[in-house]
C-alpha cells in the first residue's frame, strides 16, 4: 500500500499501529475518477468529519488494478488453463499509465480535503476495488469506510456486480453509502 502526503503521526495512524492516534475516529474514504466518489468525498467532509473536527483521522484510499487485469488470454490449454501474453514494455507502460491515474485521483481527493481544512492521509491499493478496499480498511483498523453509489439499475448491478453492495456486506467495519444527489441524475 503506498500512501501520498502522510506526516510520521499520520503514516503511523494510518498503518494501524495501536494507540497511533487514541481516542481518534479512522474514516477511510475510498475513491475513483467518478464524480460520485468525489460527492460521498464531500459528504463525508461535511457531515461526519466536520462535525468531529480534530477527532477524526481522515485516509482517501483509491484502488487500482493490476496490470495483469489488462492482459487478456491468447490460448487456453484444457479447462482453467490459460496462456497469457505482453510484452514487458508493454506491461511496464500500463503500470505507470495507472499508477499516474492512481496519483491524479487521490491528488484531487486531498485537494478536496484541504479545500475544506481537513487534514487527510492518501494510500493507493492494487487490486480488485472490492477486495482491495475491504483488505485495507482491515489493515487500517477503520472506524468507518465511506463510498459514493453510481447508483446503477437493479440490471446493471448484477451483470456488472457493485462495489458498494460487496463491502456492505464483506467489510469489516461500518459502510456509509452515499447515493448520488436528484441534481446529479438529471
Amino acid at each position: 500500500m503506498e500512501e501520498k502526503g502522510a506526516s510520521p503521526a499520520a503514516a503511523a495512524a494510518t498503518s494501524g499501529e495501536p494507540g497511533a492516534a487514541a481516542g481518534t475516529m479512522k474514516v477511510v474514504v475510498a475513491v475513483d475518477a467518478s464524480e460520485e466518489s468525489l460527492n460521498a468525498l464531500s459528504w463525508a467532509l461535511d457531515n461526519v468529519i466536520g462535525r468531529r473536527a480534530g477527532a477524526v483521522s481522515v485516509v482517501v484510499v483509491h484502488a487500482q488494478h493490476g496490470p495483469d487485469h489488462f492482459v487478456y488470454p491468447v490460448a487456453a490449454h484444457g479447462i482453467g488453463t490459460a496462456i497469457a501474453y505482453a510484452p514487458a514494455s508493454a506491461i511496464e507502460s500500463m503500470r505507470k499509465a495507472q499508477e499516474e491515474i492512481s496519483r491524479k485521483v487521490v491528488s484531487r481527493a486531498l485537494d478536496v480535503c484541504k479545500q475544506r481544512e481537513v487534514s487527510a492521509t492518501g494510500a493507493i491499493v492494487e487490486g480488485d476495488a472490492k477486495e482491495a478496499i475491504c483488505q485495507a480498511v482491515e489493515e487500517m483498523h477503520a472506524d468507518m469506510l465511506v463510498l459514493g453509489s453510481r447508483g446503477l439499475g437493479k440490471i446493471k448491478r448484477a451483470f456488472l456486480g457493485s462495489v458498494s453492495d460487496y463491502l456492505v456486506h464483506h467489510a469489516c467495519c461500518p459502510v456509509l453509502v452515499v447515493k448520488p444527489t436528484k441534481a446529479h441524475d438529471k
